[in-house]
């Protein structure tokens, strides 16, 4: 056995061939080259029962929550994208035990990645026979777990409601989000953290019971006036992250110790492993005798961020399971949700910053006329914070690793009235088994990427003014060379650079954008990162009933046009699944690409140093909370996040983005679709830079789409494929 990176005790989930879920204790151990598993600890030679081959090509899926006989689990499935249904599928009842398998994965992935030779050479692979090939005996279960695959895909198809479908790959968790970040130039030398609270954004309305209760300033024009502002209560708990993530997603008796505004909760429908529908009746004490009480049917999506901060989020959602109940008022949840963020220790207690975020309408006749009404209860819910801080500093004995909450299913529940609503609570939460082998690995800390790209402020400092200096001297000096001619480039979706434009499309500026130093080696500092490389000349919105691929063989296209006019480009196909697909198509181009640049062996590479390398960050400039809390800021590589499909033309290189292939990436879009006629969204392209031969880094393009209509989509017509 070589050099052995992590092992230890885990579960092995999967599904029997006739759709049961089973869970078995099996013994992982992680090689730089391996992932294998053993019904026993390894010794004298002992073979595995089976292998997983690691390499550049390989996925960590972060699966979430699954449910067996009753109890909850965590699940990760670890593939090589070239052999999808070749999967080891691992679970624990402990999440952060979960979290550090995931992260030592996903290094030794990383590792490959890293070890290719610049021009992106492909990996020399070996193979490993498993126990199974050499005919060892293994139990059914094990060797049904190439089922497992499938089967979970056809358990996701049933979900067309959510604009689910097939959903593989999910890479790298995003890290910690700002949904209030503002995007001016001159903003960019502020510290995201401070930004939350930009005075453009959310003023501080009022400090309450230990905690700081903001409102938010921005107003929009598409809700009604019965429908409150955004308010967010921001306190710090003394308990861990995985502690308070636990409790808040409960639904037992324990809630009632905590949460004031909570009478009843129950499951309508798990759609994934991230997501399920939530059946939520309020407990609000103002009037009770005049005022019907209030429920909530609503979607919860969830994450985890690099840095072991927990996202959930709330947004109000019909369900035919879940209709209006009499003797209530069904409220609206426009988006809401907790932001659980890891502090550093004090004292040598665990600190978290908690954030609950909410913005309701809670209907009914003259509600919006009696705003008295609306903050009394808003503020109940945001007091739950508090609750939080208050129930962790009075319990004791808080040392056995957190587990996931399993929770009650309404479709199993009897109709519900006033009065045996709360006798129903005491019975909802069952008590996990104990599998003290299986967390007695569990560590307090997760190793973090040395290459990350969450940055303090003070290390920016360093080298902020001189590459400042030196953008501006490089824009400069390309502004000189001659332009492009752009009059000869048309997309359907049309050009304008005014503010409050709708369905359109201009060149976001590069200075919005923070990007890798030339010292970022030694200061891990980042900077604006100035002019383009390549111009953006059209923006295509196409629509089909299937996935458009390689769109830059279409006739006319702008890739084609600037291709006889002897100019190369570089085209993203962003595709959204659906019952309509949808695909919007983004042409970068220039004149010609600089031989022996990053760009250039960029785009000559093979996928697997394209994949290591394509970055996007996004933005959300306009939108609601909830929108710019799921999408973001972060950078994230593309290639690992999801499937990406590269065509190489003789003068254009087609990136096809599938999001539908990535469980996260497709939570967002579900969440984001129904409001995208409201956003304002900013991308910007991308080649990571990680040497510092290569560095800084450059924006290929960057683009700003306002309010795009889906009616405003066209069907393209495309020649048979033949490449």
């Amino acid at each position: 056995m070589s050099k052995v990176i992590y092992e230890g005790w885990m579960v092995r989930y999967g599904r029997r061939k006739i759709g049961r879920s089973f869970i078995h204790r099996r013994y992982f151990v992680l090689e730089p080259r391996l992932l294998a598993y053993y019904k026993k600890k390894p010794q004298d030679n002992r073979l595995p029962i089976k292998t997983l081959l690691i390499d550049g090509n390989c996925r960590v899926e972060d699966r979430g929550l699954k449910v067996h006989h009753g109890h909850t689990l965590y699940v990760l499935s670890v593939y090589n994208k070239k052999d999808k249904y070749n999967r080891i599928t691992m679970a624990a009842f402990n999440i952060q035990e979960v979290f550090i398998w995931k992260e030592k994965i996903e290094f030794v992935i990383d590792q490959h990645q890293e070890s290719q030779v610049p021009n992106g050479n492909k990996y020399v692979s070996f193979e490993y026979k498993s126990g199974m090939d050499n005919g060892r005996t293994a139990s059914s279960s094990d060797c049904e777990s190439q089922l497992s695959a499938q089967e979970d895909e056809d358990e996701n198809e049933n979900h067309p409601n959510l604009l689910r479908r097939t959903t593989m790959g999910n890479g790298p968790p995003a890290s910690v989000f700002d949904w209030t970040q503002e995007f001016d130039s001159e903003l960019t030398n502020q510290n995201p953290n401070n930004q939350v609270f930009s005075r453009k954004h959310w003023r501080l309305l009022q400090c309450q019971n230990g905690l700081r209760i903001f409102e938010e300033l921005v107003e929009v024009d598409y809700l009604p006036r019965s429908c409150s502002r955004a308010m967010k209560a921001v306190g710090v708990v003394e308990a861990s992250c995985e502690e308070i993530f636990e409790l808040i997603m409960s639904m037992d008796a324990t809630r009632f110790e905590w949460d004031c505004s909570f009478q009843y909760g129950s499951v309508v429908e798990e759609v994934d492993g991230h997501t399920a529908i939530l059946h939520h009746i309020l407990q609000l004490d103002w009037f009770p005798t005049f005022v019907w009480p209030r429920d909530l049917c609503y979607v919860r999506y969830w994450r985890r961020n690099d840095d072991g901060s927990y996202v959930v989020l709330f947004r109000s959602r019909e369900h035919g399971n879940c209709g209006p109940r009499p003797g209530y008022v069904r409220a609206h949840i426009e988006s809401g949700g907790f932001n659980i963020s890891p502090l550093k220790p004090r004292n040598g207690k665990l600190r978290t910053q908690v954030q609950h975020l909410m913005q309701i309408d809670l209907k009914g006749w003259g509600v919006g006329y009696v705003s008295s009404f609306q903050q009394h209860c808003l503020l109940q819910m945001l007091n739950s914070v508090a609750g939080l801080r208050e129930w962790f500093s009075q319990t004791d004995e808080r040392g056995a690793p957190p587990r996931i909450p399993a929770m009650a299913n309404m479709a199993s529940a009897p109709a519900l009235s006033k009065k045996n609503v709360m006798l129903q609570e005491s019975s909802v939460h069952p008590t996990p088994p104990s599998f003290n082998q299986i967390n007695a690995a569990s560590q307090n800390s997760v190793r973090r990427d040395g290459y990350s790209d969450q940055i303090a402020e003070e290390e920016q400092a360093a080298c902020q003014t001189k590459h400042e200096n030196n953008v501006k001297r490089t824009a400069s000096e390309e502004e000189s060379v001659d332009q492009i001619d752009l009059s000869c480039f048309s997309g359907n979706l049309h050009h304008d650079d005014r503010d409050n434009t709708r369905d359109c499309w201009r060149i976001s500026d590069g200075n919005n954008f923070r990007v890798r130093s030339k010292h970022f080696c030694f200061d891990k500092s980042k900077v604006p990162a100035g002019k383009h490389l390549l111009d953006l000349v059209a923006v295509d919105w196409f629509k089909d009933t299937k996935r458009m691929d390689h769109v830059a063989r279409r006739q006319g296209c702008a890739a084609q046009v600037a291709s006889e006019k002897g100019l190369f480009s570089v085209v993203f196909n962003l595709q959204v699944p659906g019952s309509t697909h949808y695909s919007m198509v983004f042409y970068f181009v220039t004149k010609e690409l600089v031989p022996g640049s990053l760009l250039q062996r960029f785009v000559d590479g093979d996928d697997e140093f394209r994949n290591s390398r394509l970055k996007l960050i996004p933005s959300v400039p306009k939108g609601s909370w909830i929108v710019r809390q799921s999408v973001g800021s972060t950078p994230c590589l593309l290639g690992k996040a999801v499937d990406c499909n590269y065509i190489r033309g003789p003068k254009y290189l087609e990136v096809d983005v599938d999001i539908g292939s990535s469980t996260v990436a497709n939570g967002v879009l579900g969440l984001v679709i129904g409001v995208i006629t409201t956003l304002v969204v900013d991308m910007a392209f991308l080649v990571q830079a990680n040497t510092t031969e290569e560095l800084p880094e450059r924006l290929i393009g960057a683009v700003r789409v306002s309010h795009i209509e889906l009616s405003s989509a066209i069907v393209p017509k495309l020649d048979p494929d033949t490449s």
